[in-house]
């Protein structure tokens, strides 16, 4: 519109100036070497005006023809152009659709319509890449380092290739060099964090995650999580050797991530075997309202060094009632009630869960409980029948993955944080019951108890979240000494050899049913949370305990092997009792020996504690008593 306006200013204008011309008449001469020339005014403007015209047109056209070359030129040019972008365009969609012919074609095409275009470089070796020819890939790569435009897309084209190929460490210097170039790449960030964690550099992840978390590359929230997770497993690593940094690590962990078991089980732990009874009390329940767990119940029952059993007994019904609608904290209380022989108590607390919510360990728990009060090996073996087929217990899975302890990361991906507690995917099949029943070949033939006696386990100075407690070779019995009793010690417990009493001895009693192979392996709950194959361990020991129950009734009824001891007379044997001086035969070994389970122990307290001066009002986890006082 303006420029409408403005020509017909413009006309306007010139119509006005000739009007004004026409008006004022007069004549022009022009005398030159004898040639007189005499126009009007109007005629000579008129006439100027014309050669003005000419002249320009003259010179538009002397113009286009000096330019042609270059005009022609540009013209080449825009169509060589347009059949690259056509033919970058296509081979993208190729490369797509996986078709290596067109991708391969377009990819020529480009690179003679577009030798020096970025995207050219990127087809090739994307097609080369299509084709399985990766050395040309690699070499489009490289060559894309020397320009500043193409470096970064070049360095995440070799990061790929060597990450494809399995060159970890060629990829971590990919992409700390696309770190160091650009800091604000998402790419390399996350990969140089996955490739740290899978390497175990936690220091080194850290610092990746910091700078992620500087730069907005991820949530806040994902960021603490992932911090607490790598401190948790730096104080891991530092328990034993550095515990005092690791305590440090594990508090940092848990502020960040309260429902964090492992960093509050650590933490908890150390400050238990300081004697910083109060403050280990306050990490490790608020970890337990979060997420109840038995490696919490158990530094918890043990956080104070000297306690007898009935005080951990006392600590442990405080415990159980943050949580009632969680089974933890009634096989916590259970297994606690158990260590001091508190039977009814045990049998209370498991009966809400023998309906609905049995599981392995609650069915060996009420194994445990009829073997060591009543010596009733037949319901010993019924509640492990009952085992064999009851869902099992949470464990630490990650990725299908079966873990006896936490892990930083996934040993299947490699992924940070992958492990959680939850009950493991049930597998069925011939093969699955048949690698159940010789797992639990460990469980009910062995010579070694599953979990320790509260009374004869390790301080608290550093004790790990699992460990494998290994047989010591029996000690040789006495030929004339009546056996004792066999009881359930930190170490493994020989079977007990026949020995022959005097005739003028009085029959010695029976060992009590806590000496078998099957009750001294029932677990408390730190134990059977460790063995996370639990479950695939109860069908062989019920049939084991089958066969030594009739072992043993064979051993009853037969003479002694030794002619220098006197036969006793024979007694009939009271009920709930075994037989008298009987031999307790040990299963021969399998031919494809169980790995030995690990286990954890739970702390010791030191032989002469001190006294205790704690006050109670800081103290959250029930009155304070002198060591074996009664509750």
């Amino acid at each position: 519109m303006t420029r409408l306006v403005i020509f017909l200013i413009v006309i306007l204008a010139i119509a006005a100036g000739l009007d004004w011309l026409a008006d004022r008449p007069g004549n022009i001469v022009v005398e030159w070497q004898g040639y007189v020339a005499e126009t009007s005014v109007f005629r000579a403007f008129i006439l100027l005006l014309m050669l003005l015209a000419a002249c320009l047109v003259t010179w538009s056209a002397l113009r286009s023809l000096w330019s042609s070359p270059a005009t022609v030129g540009r013209f080449l040019n825009r169509r060589r152009e347009q059949r690259g972008l056509d033919a970058l365009s296509s081979g993208m969609i190729a490369i797509g659709a996986g078709d290596r012919t067109l991708a391969l074609r377009y990819a020529g095409q480009a690179r003679k319509a577009l030798p020096n275009e970025p995207l050219t470089h990127l087809l090739r070796a994307q097609a080369a890449e299509l084709t399985g020819d990766r050395t040309t890939s690699r070499r489009i790569f490289e060559a894309m380092l020397a320009s500043p435009d193409t470096e970064q897309l070049g360095l995440r084209g070799l990061f790929l290739e060597a990450r494809r190929e399995g060159e970890q460490e060629a990829a971590r210097q990919f992409a700390e060099r696309a770190l160091k170039l650009n800091a604000k790449l998402d790419w390399p960030v996350e990969a140089l964090f996955d490739l740290q964690c899978r390497a175990g550099d936690w220091q080194g992840a850290l610092d990746t995650l910091a700078i992620a978390k500087r730069q907005n590359l991820v949530d806040k929230n994902v960021a603490n999580r992932r911090r607490a997770v790598l401190l948790t497993a730096q104080a891991q690593a530092a328990e034993d050797t550095s515990p005092e940094k690791a305590l440090e690590l594990a508090l940092e962990a848990h502020r960040l991530a309260p429902d964090l078991v492992p960093a509050a089980a650590i933490g908890g732990r150390i400050l238990a075997s300081q004697g910083n009874t109060p403050r280990a009390a306050r990490v490790l329940l608020r970890t337990w309202r979060l997420a109840p767990h038995p490696d919490l119940a158990a530094a918890y029952a043990y956080a104070r060094p000297g306690d007898s059993p009935r005080d951990r007994l006392n600590r442990m019904r405080h415990l159980a009632r943050l949580t009632p609608h969680d089974a933890e904290g009634p096989i916590a209380f259970a297994i606690t009630a158990i260590d001091a022989r508190e039977w009814d108590e045990a049998r209370k607390t498991l009966e809400p869960l023998l309906e609905g919510r049995l599981t392995q360990r609650v069915a060996a728990l009420m194994a445990r409980i009829e073997g060591e009060q009543h010596g009733h090996a037949g319901r010993v073996r019924e509640w492990l029948a009952r085992a064999v087929n009851a869902p099992r217990d949470p464990a630490w899975t990650a990725d299908g993955t079966v873990s006896d302890r936490w892990a930083p990361v996934s040993p299947v991906t490699g992924a940070l944080d992958a492990f959680r507690w939850r009950v493991p995917v049930e597998e069925t099949g011939g093969a699955v019951l048949t690698a159940r029943a010789e797992a639990l070949a460990a469980l009910g033939a062995g010579s070694e108890p599953l979990i320790a006696h509260p009374d004869a386990v390790k301080p608290a100075a550093a004790f790990p979240a699992t460990e494998t407690v290994e047989p010591v070779a029996p000690p040789p019995a006495p030929a004339a000494a009546p056996a004792a009793p066999i009881t359930v010690e930190a170490v493994p417990v020989p079977p007990q050899a026949a020995a022959e009493p005097k005739p003028s001895a009085a029959p010695r009693a029976d060992p009590p049913v806590e000496a078998t192979p099957i009750a001294a392996r029932i677990a408390s709950p730190a134990g059977v949370a460790a063995e996370a194959d639990l479950g695939e361990r109860i069908r062989l020991a019920a049939q084991r305990a089958i066969a030594a129950g009739d072992r043993d009734k064979t051993a009853a009824t037969t003479p002694p092997t030794k002619p220098a001891a006197p036969k006793p007379a024979a007694k009939p044997a009271e009920p709930m009792r075994s037989a008298p001086a009987r031999k307790v035969e040990m299963p021969q070994p399998v031919a494809r020996k169980a790995p030995e389970p690990k286990i954890y122990v739970p702390p010791r307290a030191p032989d002469d504690p001190g006294p205790d001066l704690v006050e109670e009002r800081d103290l959250e986890i029930g009155p304070l008593r002198p060591s074996g006082a009664k509750a």
